[in-house]
């Protein structure tokens, strides 16, 4: 038996064992418990890895995890609308919008010459 390695919802490096898509089909509940206790297994069909096996404790990890993310992006969303609201903001984007194409021009080299 060989074995896939990943990183879990821990971000540590784990072996999950790989087991052929046969004998899933005709050893079921041995290869659950295996999951269960081991977290995963990687069904594979002619030695190629198709499907994982994951305990729920392992599954309920990796979708809390996705989950803090999205809402962590979606607070820095808010917080980056909440400062483009501001009077400051808005009056920067009303002088950018009608500024002259000489005055962008002038402005991208300015700022050009700062990042070189």
């Amino acid at each position: 038996m060989s074995t896939l390695t990943f990183r879990n919802s821990q971000g540590a490096l784990v072996d999950v064992p790989t087991i052929a898509a046969t004998r899933v089909k005709n050893e079921f509940g041995a290869i659950l418990e295996r999951a269960t206790h081991g977290g995963a297994v990687a069904i594979t069909r002619h030695d190629t890895p198709k499907a994982v096996l994951l305990s729920y404790e392992e599954f309920e990890s990796l979708v809390q995890v996705r989950s803090r993310s999205l809402d962590s992006l979606g607070a820095e969303f808010d917080d980056l609308l909440d400062k483009m609201q501001s009077p400051q903001a808005k009056k920067a984007m009303a002088a950018a919008f009608n500024a002259s194409p000489a005055k962008l021009g002038r402005a991208a080299v300015k700022a050009a010459r700062k990042r070189g």
